[in-house]
């Protein structure tokens, strides 16, 4: 296949792994030609799709265990994707992290993520992180159009963050991170005499938590929490120069709100609920005109007016600046409130911890059926000995496949505090 069909082949494999957008031509299908009623709309697949969508999957095993879940849970070397802000609250000086994430593990033997994270707790400014997200598509082998081979290529795309947060009062904490993305799927093959290249984009995230840790329900001791991350808001991308602005297109820039409440049964028990609600503050794609073919009366592909512009029946354009798309998202479904309201998506999680030495974790995930009808359980354990740590993550698809199923997810972190009380306890005796 030349570029373009490469191009084409990640793009759809993204979408339909990552979103499960298996409909995704449905998106300029105009159902009943050019009349569409009020009930197709309702039931019409509609889902949102973006450039480097790997910022959108969940990189560690904890959260990964509780339906990816995770904008106010405590914190953890991995706040930094969820919601920077929870760094305000560190207890320890120091932490770091590394997850490994196979991907399409049932298809191919050679995609997946890699996640590596840490933070550092200053003695009066707040706390600082860092974080290196790196996704690898396998080997591509490239033809031109007559089939024959022209190269080969390990598409990657990576995302390097660095973080900041702050508390602001004892039970408020701001933070923020600002992050670069670069996007390499072709290796600046040629087309038509026009070069490609890696697409690039540079993001900040805008996040802050409140925390409640002197709670009482009846005699136990609980913290309550509640979150929001505005992630990835930045600048469109693109691998070409063909089209200018049009050939663009908008990164996942997400808007997550969350809640935790942390209970402490007792002196060896505790038990945590966690719930997140994530929209897109993307455009979403609307329904275009088709222009019908005389002979047959059937549609035969979109009608675009004088401008070369495809022509809209129903719904917005989502040719638009960033802030632009932001603000409008929230009123730019064809359906109306109701398919806005449909665009949420749902994790809901809960994390128990024996001793702070073994945890247990379950997770459910739901996404509607007509923006991409992700639902899934997930599992996860965590063992804690002195300085390291572990943590397993087992998803199970309940509605289609998906491309973690039958995947065992996995984070090593490391916790210097007992690392350094370690030694000192060593040279004492």
């Amino acid at each position: 296949m030349n570029y373009f069909q490469v191009n084409k082949v990640y793009s759809v494999i993204m979408a339909v792994t990552l979103l499960n957008t298996g409909h995704l031509f449905s998106q300029t299908q105009s159902i009943n030609y050019n009349q569409i009623s009020g009930q197709e709309l309702d039931t019409r697949l509609n889902t949102i799709t973006t450039a480097v969508p790997f910022l959108l999957i969940s990189p560690d095993s904890r959260a990964g265990g509780m339906g990816d879940a995770g904008c106010a849970s405590s914190i953890d070397v991995n706040s930094i994707h969820w919601n920077p802000s929870k760094l305000g609250f560190a207890e320890k000086q120091m932490g770091f992290g590394v997850s490994y994430t196979p991907w399409l593990r049932a298809l191919v033997p050679d995609i997946n993520l890699a996640y590596l994270s840490g933070y550092y707790k200053t003695k009066k400014s707040g706390t600082v992180g860092g974080s290196l997200r790196y996704f690898s598509l396998g080997d591509i082998t490239f033809t031109d159009i007559n089939g024959n081979t022209i190269g080969q290529f390990r598409p990657n795309e990576f995302a390097l963050d660095i973080a900041y947060a702050t508390k602001l009062g004892d039970k408020f904490s701001a933070g923020g991170a600002a992050r670069y993305i670069n996007s390499n799927l072709t290796g600046g093959t040629f087309v038509d005499g026009s070069a490609t290249r890696p697409g690039r984009s540079f993001a900040v995230d805008v996040s802050a938590l409140y925390r409640e840790d002197k709670l009482k329900l009846g005699d136990k001791k609980a913290v309550y929490a509640i979150g929001m991350n505005v992630s990835n808001i930045g600048a469109k991308i693109s691998y070409s120069d063909r089209g200018g602005k049009n050939n663009s297109d908008f990164i996942p820039i997400n808007m997550r709100l969350g809640g935790s409440l942390l209970i402490n049964v007792d002196e060896y028990n505790s038990i945590q609920f966690i719930a997140d609600a994530n929209k897109l503050l993307v455009p979403t794609p609307p329904i275009y005109k088709q222009k019908i073919n005389p002979s047959t009366g059937k549609p035969d592909g979109i009608e675009y007016d004088a401008n070369g512009d495809p022509v809209i029946l129903v719904g917005k354009n989502p040719k638009r600046g960033v802030a632009e798309g932001i603000f409008g998202s929230f009123n730019d479904a064809p359906g109306g409130g109701k398919e806005e309201l449909r665009e949420i998506n749902y994790a809901l999680g809960l994390e128990y911890w024996y001793n702070k030495l073994f945890a247990v974790r379950f997770g459910y995930f739901f996404e509607h059926p007509t923006k991409g009808n992700r639902k899934y359980f997930t599992l996860g354990a965590g063992v804690k000995y002195n300085v390291f740590g572990l943590d397993f993550a087992y998803l199970i698809p309940t509605q289609q496949r998906n491309p973690l199923e039958n995947t065992l997810r996995f984070t090593l972190t490391f916790d210097f505090d007992a690392f350094k009380a370690q030694n000192e306890a060593s040279s004492v005796n």
